[in-house]
């Protein structure tokens, strides 16, 4: 199997003021193509070529595993995101949040602290876990699906996502992203999905 660079589902320019177009070009275009680039060279002729990339991911370790990953975390972030996306949830993602959460104002705390405070590079995540949900950040690839839980919402707090608008302020990209960006429509699918 050939993988593919998914399409983004806006322009490079979509999601600005947020994040500017130079941004989303470097980081799609570089480091998401070249995590692409690097698994398929390790993975070549094997019979990982034949496989999803989610199995790839749950199969592998080292370097394969943390390009697979990345790929997979990459692809999943770019859908999280929407220009003129934040706001309020509505409908079952906001009941989902009170429940689990106390509130959706909790739920942003939680979630922005996750990712504010992960050390170095990595991703914080809303994730559905045996009917519940939930924060957690992973470190450098690591991603739910090795620990059986689904994916529902993630930011990417590596340097190269916020970098060039925002330098050192990681917390000001994390605010920008859960008040102006998140893809509330791509939540609800998502949970929809994990409840099956």
């Amino acid at each position: 199997m050939q993988f593919k660079l998914l399409p983004l589902d806006y322009s490079y320019d979509a999601l600005a003021p947020h994040i500017g177009a130079s941004t989303v070009e470097i980081h799609y275009s570089k480091h998401h193509k070249g995590y692409l680039d690097k698994l398929e060279k390790a993975i070549g002729d094997t019979k990982l070529a034949d496989e999803d990339l989610e199995d790839i991911v749950c199969k592998t370790e080292g370097s394969t595993f943390n390009n697979a990953a990345q790929v997979w975390n990459h692809d999943f972030y770019w859908k999280c995101m929407t220009p003129k996306g934040g706001g309020d949830p509505k409908g079952e993602v906001a009941g989902a949040l009170k429940r689990d959460f106390g509130s959706v104002d909790d739920f942003r705390q939680k979630f922005a602290e996750a990712a504010r405070s992960e050390f170095g590079s990595g991703w914080a995540w809303l994730v559905h876990d045996n009917g519940k949900l939930k924060v957690r950040s992973t470190t450098d690839a690591e991603n739910p699906l090795i620990y059986e839980q689904t994916p529902v919402l993630t930011i990417d707090v590596w340097e190269h996502a916020y970098y060039l608008d925002y330098q050192n302020e990681r917390a000001k990209y994390v605010k920008t992203f859960i008040d102006h960006l998140i893809n509330w429509d791509f939540v609800a699918s998502n949970l929809a999905n994990a409840r099956g």
